[in-house]
């Protein structure tokens, strides 16, 4: 096997490529690159050493800029005003930077020749991230007689995340399920849960014995986050429960050739859930202000205190929360990720979206590019190609262990065999908020381009040293870290069910389809008829759920009768944007 340092030796060719800003042999370019990242967050450190090592080796400096309020409206307002900083992450509203033009087309300064770190990097999923100009104006891009699609292609956005380098690695749940806290499993003997009932079940016995917790503040049985963007949390568990992974607002039936699609919130198969949290509440098992709660002033602090007992989200959503109960050593207050299904029993009688609609536990997808969530160019930045060099540069093994693993010696050890761990010590402080900002680059590397997954050949370090292929990228991968060095809790909780890891608690990652997942497609051509569809779930939803019992069925039809007309125009959409999509990864697989 080659090693990665004659790879990087035979790249010093090609430094006449790259900026002056990245020239070994001489004083860098001072530059100042203005970041916009269209999320809450904090400013690092002034004296973070990974932005010390950048200026001091690349002569770069940043400027963060980070979206704390509405992403949709001052992500417009730039728009409007062409307001832009040199890189941007549009978050959840990318769309809107890259239907408002201000972003550049990133093939413009990408290729083999010219980017090859970057160019392996994206190349092998250019079916899923490219996409093709919309001609005819109807909200999906135009195909020729011949199958292929008219126009050129654009890249706007590299992926942040779903990049990886050979097998997939799923040691934690990290996207959506129902997920509960160690401690209600452990009260109920650590019951296997897979239904609604069972897992409610397991959150009221617990309530009924532990009302409070050991400051007497009262639990919280159920949470749902109903908060802007991240309403998916009050929305995205019937697709879950019907047996898929996350295609946001569609269930999508991946037997094809139509790939048939339709909205579910409207569905008969939707009210069996929505009955259960009206029964819930009426239980006192849901609040009622967890309809109204803010992500960063309600939910996180709740659930950072530890008492809530459940709730359906996204793990990366409540990191912070699992890091705040990581510190204070409240292992048990923290929360495994269920991957809960429909009995037949919920849905006797109930039509489904297809005549052989079976339904199979699927919460994990395989690796997914995370299409438009990452960071692109402005259409102002002066200096694109110097962008491009950095990311280049930052492609490198060497900046991908400072940025994922950090300075060797300090922040991880390499053993005689070649495999990278971390002593307690170390582990601790990559948990510690504080430490994070003054040690690592989040806020820049989180949004650029990564290599994931596998160590696919030997890196021989300055002092000869070398780390063996077979590690992993990211910390949290290695086995010798998620296995060995988990603290004693978990890793006797874990032993009680028999599991290695958290993912053990839902089956195994299924192939991802051709269409990639749903809710990274485009809504903007029917954005009306979807901002509709949100507002009425978010409006009447919760009126169904607060409802007495025995108001709830009129609660459902009028919140039925309210949606439809717009989940019939969204899902219409959506069907012919999921085809032409499946079109184009084929398409990409016979080029």
């Amino acid at each position: 096997m080659k090693k990665i340092l004659a790879t990087l030796l035979a790249l010093a060719m090609l430094l006449a490529l790259v900026p002056a800003v990245m020239a070994e042999d001489a004083t860098p370019e001072p530059i100042t690159f203005t970041v916009l990242i269209s999320d809450p967050g904090e400013q690092p450190d002034p004296d973070n050493k990974v932005y010390k090592l950048i200026e001091e080796k690349l002569g770069i400096t940043f400027e963060f800029e980070y979206v704390t309020g509405n992403q949709d409206e001052i992500l417009g307002a730039k728009v409007l005003n062409k307001d832009y900083a040199d890189i941007i992450s549009g978050g959840n509203s990318a769309d809107i930077l890259v239907n408002g033009g201000a972003m550049v087309n990133l093939l413009d300064y990408i290729s083999a020749e010219k980017t090859p770190l970057l160019w392996e990097h994206v190349k092998a999923s250019l079916g899923r991230i490219l996409e093709y100009p919309d001609l005819d104006g109807d909200g999906v891009p135009d195909m020729n007689e011949d199958g292929t699609f008219a126009g050129e292609p654009v890249l706007n956005i590299i992926p942040n995340y779903g990049l990886a380098d050979g097998a997939q690695i799923i040691n934690s749940i990290n996207g959506p399920a129902f997920y509960i806290q160690k401690q209600v499993l452990a009260f109920n003997d650590y019951p296997v849960i897979k239904t609604l009932d069972e897992y409610f079940d397991a959150i009221e016995k617990f309530l009924d014995a532990n009302p409070t917790d050991e400051n007497g503040t009262p639990y919280i049985g159920f949470a749902i986050l109903c908060d802007d963007w991240r309403h998916f949390c009050l929305i995205n568990p019937v697709q879950h429960l019907m047996g898929r992974p996350n295609d946001g607002e569609v269930l999508c039936d991946p037997k094809g050739p139509e790939y048939h699609t339709e909205t579910f919130i409207d569905k008969a198969y939707a009210k069996p859930y929505y009955k259960k949290l009206n029964e819930e509440f009426n239980k006192g098992l849901i609040e009622r202000d967890t309809f109204t709660d803010g992500y960063e002033a309600n939910y996180i602090p709740k659930v950072s205190s530890g008492i809530v007992l459940g709730m359906f989200d996204q793990a990366w959503d409540f990191g912070d929360a699992t890091r705040a109960l990581n510190e204070a050593k409240a292992y048990e207050k923290t929360y495994v990720g269920l991957g809960l299904t429909y009995t037949a029993e919920e849905l006797e009688g109930i039509a489904m979206p297809t005549e052989d609609w079976t339904i199979e536990e699927h919460y994990v997808n395989a690796e997914v590019p995370n299409i438009r969530r990452g960071f692109g160019i402005s259409v102002t930045c002066p200096y694109p190609e110097k962008v491009i060099a950095m990311w280049e540069e930052f492609m490198k093994p060497e900046w991908q262990l400072i940025f994922n693993w950090g300075f060797v010696d300090e922040d991880y050890i390499i053993t005689e065999d070649g495999r990278l761990n971390r002593t307690q010590e170390q582990i601790e402080n990559t948990n510690n908020s504080t430490w994070q900002l003054a040690n690592q680059a989040a806020a820049i590397f989180g949004n650029s381009p990564k290599r994931q997954g596998i160590i696919l050949e030997d890196i021989t370090l300055e002092d000869g040293r070398v780390i063996k292929a077979g590690n992993m990228w990211e910390p949290g991968n290695q086995p010798e870290i998620v296995f060995g060095q988990m603290n004693d809790y978990d890793k006797e909780f874990l032993g009680k069910y028999g599991y290695q890891k958290f993912a053990d608690f839902v089956n195994n990652p299924l192939e991802l389809a051709p269409w990639g997942e749903a809710w990274q497609l485009d809504y903007t051509p029917v954005k009306t008829a979807n901002t509709k569809f949100e507002e009425i779930q978010d409006a009447l939803l919760p009126v169904a759920i607060m409802a007495a019992p025995e108001e709830f069925d009129a609660a459902w039809d009028n919140f039925v009768n309210e949606i439809s007309p717009y989940a019939k125009e969204f899902g219409d959409y959506m069907q012919k944007a999921v085809i032409v999509q499946a079109a184009k990864f084929f398409a990409a697989q016979e080029d």
